[in-house]
């Protein structure tokens, strides 16, 4: 799963990376974690940016999943990261995971969907993730690839969420 942080304050009092999620990101967090958990998508492995926004996503999500225990890796990587560094973390994923959840932002999140989306994958998951996706928007892609060998077209993108703001 690729998910965009939830709503976070706007930019100008602090530095980008030290912005925190608005009153409404937080909410919209809860709300991912809790759909995650009804849909029994509860990430083995997270991979999340370190800026301040994508960390609390995590924090508020993952309450809402129950009594689980990821591994979680923070990460410099995903604050800038393109497509090609997404794929190059989810490349170092053991290959035991089975589900894991990466924490970005725009337009990497959607533009990675789009990139390891395979021909036959939902169109109109396809149509949302090729234009972008607001925030607290996730992204579930499944294929039976391991994980190092995930590249362009790998994986049929099978749904796109956000939960009501």
């Amino acid at each position: 799963m690729l998910l965009r942080h939830a709503k976070a304050e706007p930019a100008g009092g602090v530095d980008d990376v030290l912005r925190p999620l608005a009153l409404n990101g937080r909410r919209q967090a809860g709300r991912v974690g809790a759909a995650l958990a009804h849909s029994a998508l509860v990430p083995e492995l997270v991979l999340c940016s370190s800026a301040l926004r994508t960390r609390q996503t995590w924090e508020l999500l993952a309450a809402n999943l129950g009594d689980v225990g990821p591994e979680v890796v923070v990460t410099d990587t995903l604050y800038a990261a393109g497509v090609k560094d997404v794929v190059d973390l989810v490349h170092g994923a053991d290959s035991r995971v089975r589900t894991l959840l990466v924490i970005g932002h725009e337009p990497t999140m959607a533009a990675t969907a789009a990139h390891l989306a395979a021909p036959g994958s939902d169109s109109g998951a396809l149509a949302q993730v090729r234009v972008g996706v607001p925030t607290a928007t996730y992204s579930v892609l499944e294929s039976l690839t391991p994980w190092s060998e995930w590249t362009d077209g790998v994986a049929d993108l099978t749904y796109v969420g956000r939960p009501a703001s």
